[in-house]
């Protein structure tokens, strides 16, 4: 792999490396899938499983050794595994499945990759070869990676919300843009969300970001991952400056500072061209 693009699991528990032109796709609850939409080379799935102690990863692959005569060993530099390979085909193509269960350190691995026969498994191998068990308790520098699927959701839930109370609040659309911010300001003035109520107000701050993210060109989603926070913030791509919508209005809440959405947003814009 030339270019890559780093995953952190949810929790932390791991993570990988992969090409930098594949992207995070919805799958099974637990489970990630990764490819690249525009020129298909193999889908890679992984999931992860934790154990109580240190040899549950190496336990895990001994067992599968045991009850499934079909695996052979493979030689990963990220832990012990075993493989297998089976093939299908469809719409005339033949395919391959390749499957390994990796064990490192107190976690357990289920990996799959989908390819055309002929492809073979050295990008599904390289990214295995990345996979690094982080230590739950160690504190690691603060990270920012692309945007994760879980993030991508809490993004809409928040805005489909925001949408839905103003809608019920004010009776009036709101549209995602700028003129809407002064619809955020009337919600927070006239008291409807109190000010114990955390996901709300992030929530705002999110569909605050949602707007940056639609009026300015550049303007990017990504997931920091720093300590117990896990969270969508945006980057300015021009500069790569962090904007963090929860800093937009949940921190000024909480602070029990006066302010407006409106200047909150305005203060964004203009540190962007400082």
């Amino acid at each position: 792999m030339k270019e890559t693009k780093k995953f952190i699991s949810p929790n932390a528990w791991f993570s990988i490396e992969y090409p930098a032109n594949w992207y995070e796709f919805e799958d099974g609850e637990g489970s990630f899938l990764f490819y690249n939409p525009d020129q298909w080379t193999g889908n890679f799935r992984i999931s992860g499983l934790k154990g109580d102690s240190s040899q549950f990863g190496a336990q895990v692959v001994k067992e599968e050794r045991e009850v499934n005569l079909k695996v052979k060993p493979f030689q990963l530099s990220s832990g012990e595994a075993v493989y297998e390979v089976s093939f299908f085909q469809e719409d005339e193509h033949e395919f391959a499945s390749h499957h390994w269960v990796v064990g490192k350190e107190d976690m357990s691995f289920d990996c799959t990759f989908t390819s055309f026969k002929k492809d073979g498994y050295k990008i599904a191998e390289e990214i295995l070869n990345t996979l690094v068990v982080r230590d739950t308790k160690q504190k690691y520098p603060a990270e920012i990676i692309p945007v994760r699927l879980m993030e991508i959701y809490e993004i809409n839930s928040s805005y489909e919300w925001v949408v839905n109370f103003v809608k019920e609040q004010l009776t009036t659309d709101f549209q995602g843009i700028e003129e809407d911010l002064s619809k955020l300001d009337k919600i927070k003035e006239e008291g409807s969300i109190s000010t114990k109520k955390r996901d709300k107000w992030v929530a705002l701050g999110l569909t605050v970001g949602v707007i940056l993210a639609n009026e300015i060109e550049g303007m990017e989603w990504r997931t920091l991952i720093d300590g117990n926070r896990e969270a969508a913030i945006l980057i300015y791509t021009p500069s790569q400056q962090v904007i963090d919508p929860m800093k937009l209005v949940w921190s000024k809440v909480k602070a029990g500072e006066e302010f407006t959405i409106v200047e909150s947003y305005k203060e964004t814009l203009a540190s962007l061209h400082q």
